[in-house]
C-alpha cells in the first residue's frame, strides 16, 4: 500500500483530497496544526471524519515547527506528498504577514528539507492564481512572467514556488506546482466569498460587493480540484517527456499547473446563483476595489488536460447548489 502525506489535511482542500486518496486505497498521513484563522470547529469536523478510516492517522502540528517533518519523513517516508497547508487569504495578509512567512516560507522550508533527507516519487504543492497578480493578459497560463504580485500571500505563494523549484533542481526531487483558482464548494473555508454571501443571504444581512460588482473570477468546484490533484500524482514531471504547453522546467524535473475551469464568471452572476440557490434576493452594498485584489482570474486549463485528459466540468450553478444545501444542512438553517 503506497503512503501519501497530505499537509492541511483538515482543511477545506485538505480534507477531501486526503478522504479521495483513502477510498482510492491509498495509507494516508495527515499533518494540521488546526490553526484558529477560521472557526476550529470546522477543522475538528473535517479530521474526526477522517479518523473513522482505518488507514488514515494524523499529527497535529506546526508544520515549521523544526524538527516535525522531518521526523514524519522518517518514519512514514511517504510514496507522495500533497503540501496544501499554509497560511491562506489575501486579505489577512495585508494585517497579519508574519504568519504567511512562518507557515508559507519556513513551513515549505522545513517540507522541501525533509523531502531532501528522504525522497518521495512525486511532491505536489499548492500555489495560488494570486501570483498572476497585475497581469493584464488572460487566459493565465503557466508559462505566463509572474513577477507583479499584489498582495503579502501572493507573494510568499510565489516565493514557495521558486523554493521548490531550486530543491528539484539541487536534489532531482520531482515536483508540481498547482496554481488553483478560487476553489469552493461543501466544507469550505468561512472567510471565502460563497460561504460569506450564504451566510448574509440566509440571515437577511448585506453582502460587500467590491469594485462596484465589475469583477470575474474562474471559479473551480471542489470535486474537480480533488480529481485533478490526484490525477496529477502519475504525472510527475521528466525533462526528457515534455507534453504540448508544457510549463517543464529546462534544468529540473520541475513543473506548473493551472487547476481551473478556464471559464470566467462574472461577480454579478455568481452572486445571481448564490441568490437562486437561497431562495432569497441578497441586500448589496457596494464598495471600491480592496488592497490586494485584482479585478479578474482566468485559467488556461490547457496543460492540466494535456497531463491527465482532466478538465474541470462543474456548472457553477450546480456547484454553489450544493454548497447552500450543505450550508443549511451543517448549520441547521
Amino acid at each position: 500500500m503506497k503512503t501519501a502525506l497530505v499537509t492541511g489535511s483538515s482543511g477545506f482542500i485538505g480534507y477531501f483530497t486526503a478522504l479521495a486518496l483513502l477510498n482510492s486505497g491509498w495509507r494516508v498521513v495527515g499533518l494540521d496544526c488546526l490553526s484558529d484563522y477560521y472557526d476550529v470547529a470546522l477543522k475538528e469536523r473535517r479530521q474526526s471524519m477522517l479518523n473513522q478510516h482505518a488507514n488514515f492517522s494524523v499529527i497535529n502540528e506546526r508544520l515549521e515547527t523544526p524538527g516535525t517533518l522531518m521526523a514524519l519523513f522518517e518514519r512514514y517516508r511517504p510514496d507522495a506528498v500533497i503540501h496544501l497547508a499554509a497560511q491562506a487569504g489575501v486579505r489577512h495578509s495585508i494585517e497579519a504577514p508574519r504568519s504567511y512567512v512562518e507557515a508559507n516560507l519556513i513551513g515549505t522550508f522545513e517540507l522541501l528539507e525533509a523531502a531532501r533527507a528522504y525522497p518521495p516519487a512525486h511532491m505536489l504543492l499548492a500555489s495560488t492564481s494570486s501570483v498572476y497578480g497585475a497581469n493584464t493578459e488572460m487566459p493565465y497560463a503557466e508559462t505566463d512572467k509572474v513577477d507583479t504580485q499584489m498582495s503579502f500571500y501572493a507573494a510568499t505563494k510565489k516565493a514557495t514556488e521558486n523554493m521548490a523549484h531550486s530543491y528539484a533542481h539541487l536534489y532531482d526531487l520531482p515536483i508540481t506546482m498547482f496554481r488553483f483558482f478560487t476553489v469552493y464548494g461543501p466544507w469550505g473555508r468561512p472567510d471565502m466569498a460563497h460561504f460569506l454571501f450564504t451566510r448574509a443571504i440566509l440571515n437577511g444581512d448585506p453582502i460587500d460587493i467590491y469594485n462596484h460588482g465589475d469583477m470575474q473570477r474562474d471559479f473551480t468546484y471542489i470535486d474537480d480540484l480533488v480529481a485533478s490533484i490526484l490525477a496529477l500524482i502519475d504525472a510527475a514531471p521528466n525533462p526528457n517527456n515534455p507534453v504540448e504547453n508544457d510549463s517543464l522546467s529546462a534544468v529540473a524535473p520541475f513543473r506548473v499547473v493551472n487547476i481551473g475551469n478556464g471559464t470566467p464568471i462574472k461577480l454579478m452572476d455568481y452572486i445571481t446563483a448564490i441568490e437562486t440557490a437561497c431562495n432569497r434576493e441578497a441586500i448589496k452594498t457596494y464598495h471600491d476595489m480592496q488592497p490586494g485584489d485584482v479585478p479578474a482570474t482566468w485559467a488556461d486549463a490547457t496543460l492540466l488536460h494535456n497531463l491527465t485528459g482532466q478538465r474541470p466540468v462543474t456548472p457553477i450553478a450546480k456547484g454553489l447548489q450544493r454548497f447552500v444545501d450543505w450550508y443549511r444542512d451543517y448549520y441547521k438553517i
